[in-house]
């Protein structure tokens, strides 16, 4: 049971810290995408693919005293910081929790948008349509947001990217 916790654990150990419940959401969808063993299941959302048990777990982390989640008020709104604590790291290192390439992926992705990983996660919950209907499906799901024909060029690129690293 704790392994699929120790997994999350370890993405965000290896990340340092993660800043907003969205973009970890987004991260972890990705990473499961790419063929990282993450176990949550995903709906598409408002903000794109979601998984209620993810939330589930990050909160059941933080009553555990595994994960810290910081809340911090940002104008109109509050974003929350995660990151590994103490116990958490010392339950990390007694698990036979093993995956490989995870700094690689990570290290990159962290340092992305959070509007840059909702396009994403859109395109990879639509990766079974066409280029052409993925690209339909942004622009009717995320129609406020304006991507751009440059913007999702860079996006599929760096699905692309990132593919290679779990092969």
């Amino acid at each position: 049971m704790l392994n699929d916790h120790a997994k999350i654990m370890a993405l965000i150990s290896e990340a340092g810290e993660v800043i907003g419940r969205k973009k970890l959401q987004k991260i972890i969808y990705i990473a499961k995408k790419i063929n990282f063993p993450f176990q949550e299941r995903y709906n598409f959302h408002f903000y794109g693919p979601y998984s209620e048990e993810l939330t589930l777990r990050i909160e059941e982390m933080c009553n555990l005293g595994f994960v810290h989640e910081t809340k911090e008020k940002k104008g109109g709104y509050y974003q929350y910081r995660y990151t590994l604590s103490e116990e958490g790291t010392k339950f990390l290192s007694i698990s036979s929790l093993n995956m490989p390439k995870l700094q690689d992926f990570i290290t990159d992705i962290n340092d992305k948008s959070s509007r840059f990983l909702e396009l994403v996660s859109t395109l990879l919950f639509f990766d079974d349509l066409s280029a052409e209907e993925q690209v339909e499906k942004v622009h009717t799901l995320k129609g406020k947001l304006n991507f751009t024909e440059d913007e999702i060029a860079e996006a599929f690129a760096y699905i692309n990217q990132l593919k290679q690293i779990t092969q």
